[in-house]
């Protein structure tokens, strides 16, 4: 099992990069192979809507930073992405790489039965954290992004949440979402 792992926050300590450590940790003690990459060392741009991944190109033409993140995905087993939610939202450096990802899509992927250039069977865990506590704010961005990455052969999604965690290390208090992280690890690799 081959895991990449793309940290979303620009703290390195954060609350979502905490959790996503937490799950990488014990994917690497069940066997899997994990990458981690903080996305916020990283220099790229996003999506500039050139269509050459649709025109000239199966890939993202852009030479940068991500180039090398979009090519470790492809040949992952599974995609773990860790943001907390600002403004409503998954981080900028997160919506960048999923913004590229738009590649991943065949040119004719509106009226195609396999729209997706990866590998189908990819298993997808989604980290979020966020400062307000009300856990019915902003439920609506797992679902968002799931719909999306099940375009790109994702048939496996999970999600791990903790909210009320504002401050650097408020999510070592949230004994639920650690379990949980531990215990998508198992089942990640369970079905791989």
């Amino acid at each position: 099992m081959k895991m990449v792992c793309l940290l979303g926050s620009p703290r390195p300590k954060g609350n979502s990069s905490t959790l996503a450590r937490r799950l990488c940790d014990r994917t690497r003690e069940l066997g899997g192979k994990v990458q981690i990459i903080q996305l916020n060392k990283l220099t790229y741009r996003g999506c500039q809507a050139c269509l050459a991944c649709k025109t000239k190109a199966d890939r993202c033409i852009l030479k940068d930073d991500l180039a090398a993140v979009l090519e470790a995905v492809r040949g992952a087993d599974a995609l773990v992405l860790a943001s907390p939610i600002y403004y409503g939202e998954v981080s900028s450096q997160l919506k960048a790489f999923i913004d590229r990802t738009f590649s991943f899509l065949a040119p004719d992927y509106v009226t195609n039965p396999r729209p997706s250039r990866l590998t189908a069977g990819k298993k997808l865990v989604f980290i979020l954290t966020q400062g307000q506590p009300d856990d019915r704010q902003f439920d609506d961005v797992f679902p968002r992004y799931e719909y999306f990455f099940k375009w790109y052969g994702f048939t496996e999604t999970y999600l791990i949440r903790a909210c009320g965690v504002m401050n650097i290390g408020d999510v070592e208090a949230h004994r639920e979402a650690i379990l949980l992280a531990e215990e998508t690890a198992v089942k990640v690799m369970a079905a791989g």
